[in-house]
Order: C-alpha cells, then structure tokens, then sequence
C-alpha cells in the first residue's frame, strides 16, 4: 500500500534554488545533528555581513534569510511531504544571526569578536534543543513554513537576551 509520508532515503534535490536555501546550501543534509550544522555554517555569513556593514547588513540578512525561509521550508515540506523536516536549517540560520547581533557594538562594520561567536553559537544551540516557554509553545502550536522560522527566531532573542545581559553583567 503507497503511503504519502516521504521514506528517509528520499529527499528533495539541491538542483532546486529553494531546496538549496532551505537546506543553507546543503548543510541540512550532512549527517547527524543538522540544526548544529545549518548554526555552524551561518557563522561566515554573518561575519561577512557585520565585517562588511555592521549590525545593520546583519539585521537586512536576518529579514531576507526569515522571508526567504518562510518561503523555501514550505516548498521544502511540500516536496518531502514531511512537516519540519530536519533537513531544514535555515531556520537556524535566522535564528544564530540574532543572536550574533550582540558579537559587535553598536552598528558600525568591524570584525566581530571570535568568543562572543562561540557563546553565540552556544547560547543559540542551547535554547534551540531545550525548547523552553515559549519557544515550546511555537513550535507546538504554529504549523506550516511560519512554525518552522519562528521557534527558531524566538530561541535567536532568548540566546540574545541572555547574551546581552551577560555582556552587560560583565562590563
């Protein structure tokens, strides 16, 4: 009997510019733990951005990569016929980026410091997994392409949040 769930040998092709973005150029499809991936492979990006203009490119990226997340996950879904499929992990990299936005001052365009990546890329991790309130309830409660993007965001401003205040705490 055919069902219509997707077999985990299958999956939808790169050749695909959605797919592409969807997966952040294939990170989604490496093997174990692809939300870790999809985080490590925004760090360039986002370096790149703040190197080149600051906080302000990071926040353009952050509102290009989300629409264009909205858009690719649901193209993503429909093809895989899956709901939030882990292959997914631009949703990660919307998220990772917001968090990053405390690795530089202000909005002037400077190398961000490597550490404050680091505990970025933690902070981020760590609420992505753990899924507290309300991150828990977004992912639970909103469906399609847009709970896909935004229980990732929401752990993108708790990892902030708790970024910024220990930045703050330490001087």
């Amino acid at each position: 009997m055919e069902t219509d769930s997707i077999k985990p040998s299958v999956r939808p092709s790169l050749s695909n510019p959605l797919v592409l973005a969807a997966t952040w150029f294939g990170a989604g499809y490496l093997p174990k733990a692809p939300g870790t991936w999809g985080s490590m492979a925004a760090l360039p990006f986002a370096w790149g951005l703040q190197v080149a203009g600051g906080n302000a490119a990071l926040i353009g990226g952050i509102l290009v990569v989300f629409a264009l997340g909205v858009w690719s996950s649901g193209v993503f879904m429909d093809l895989s016929k899956s709901h939030d499929p882990g292959a997914i992990v631009i949703d990660e990299v919307a998220g990772q980026w917001i968090v990053l936005l405390a690795a530089i001052p202000g909005f002037s365009a400077q190398a961000p410091d490597p550490i404050l990546y680091a505990l970025g890329f933690f902070l981020f991790r760590v609420f992505d997994v753990l899924k507290p309130w309300p991150i828990s309830v977004a992912d639970k409660k909103i469906g399609g392409a847009l709970g896909v993007m935004l229980d990732d965001v929401l752990a993108g401003i708790a990892g902030l949040a708790v970024m910024m205040f220990l930045l703050n705490w330490l001087g």
